[in-house]
């Protein structure tokens, strides 16, 4: 059964999107049919991440949203570009980086409840096992839906008050709409902090499992979006722990039951 995994931060910074793809990625190399889209409608870029352009994704979830294409039209296949051999498949859906689109959404704005049917269509239609969604930080109407109809959220913060404070308005809101399955995973933590220690610390505090704690990596600063960290360093001790990560999304969601 198809599942639907959104990844949502409360503050932007966090590096949700790197997550993001990096997770589709790794369950992708399993055999596994997966789909990302890009809902940061007022600052996308995961696209950036898959070193796309363009030339590659030449329809973006604009033109679903305006009626210009189906949401079909907008998933891009990046296996190749990728890399990735065999069964698995990663579908890339982008939000436009043009300027005038970007204020036509914050002007106009848009039905709403045309990202579930999207969603639901491009898992169908797609054949798609697992679907993330790279929301808009902060508590939007997009993010909001994401986290109503996902099987699976996973929060990302870093070990910073702010953080900690929002996170907690997140996951009262996702307890509020009856979101069944969350995770956190604590981002760019100091190498000097004790990992055990923190870990307890957030699961005593939102009751929820740390499905892992990465540290602040100097490889993944240099590496500046140029890629999937995931690819670039596959030895990586960073890139074992985002496995592991995936690993779990995987586990968690198979428990779930809609």
């Amino acid at each position: 059964m198809s599942k639907i995994i959104a990844i949502h931060s409360f503050r932007g910074g966090t590096g949700k999107s790197n997550l993001t793809a990096n997770l589709a990625v790794a369950i992708a190399q399993k055999g596994n049919r997966v789909a990302v889209v890009d809902t940061d409608l007022k600052s996308p870029g995961i696209h950036a991440l898959f070193s796309t352009d363009e030339s590659i994704t030449s329809n973006t979830l604009n033109d679903y949203l305006w009626n210009r294409s189906s949401i079909s039209d907008t998933a891009c296949d990046v296996s190749s570009h990728l890399g990735i051999e065999g069964k698995g498949r990663v579908f890339l859906t982008p939000y436009s980086i043009n300027a005038d689109e970007i204020a036509r959404i914050e002007y106009e704005g848009y039905n709403v409840s045309l990202l579930n049917s999207g969603f639901r269509r491009l898992i169908e239609e797609l054949e798609i096992d697992y679907l993330f969604i790279d929301t808009h930080p902060g508590l939007s109407r997009e993010t909001l839906l994401s986290i109503a109809i996902s099987d699976q959220l996973i929060v990302i913060l870093r070990p910073d008050r702010q953080d900690f404070q929002g996170t907690a308005v997140t996951v009262d809101v996702a307890r509020q709409l009856k979101v069944r399955n969350m995770m956190l995973v604590i981002n760019k933590t100091p190498i000097k902090m004790d990992f055990s220690a923190l870990q307890k610390k957030v699961e005593k505090t939102y009751k929820i499992p740390v499905a892992g704690i990465l540290p602040l990596s100097e490889d993944m600063v240099q590496l500046g979006s140029c890629g999937l960290f995931c690819l670039q360093y596959p030895d990586h001790p960073l890139s074992e722990m985002l496995k592991q990560v995936a690993e779990k999304a995987i586990m968690e969601t198979c428990l779930v039951i809609k």
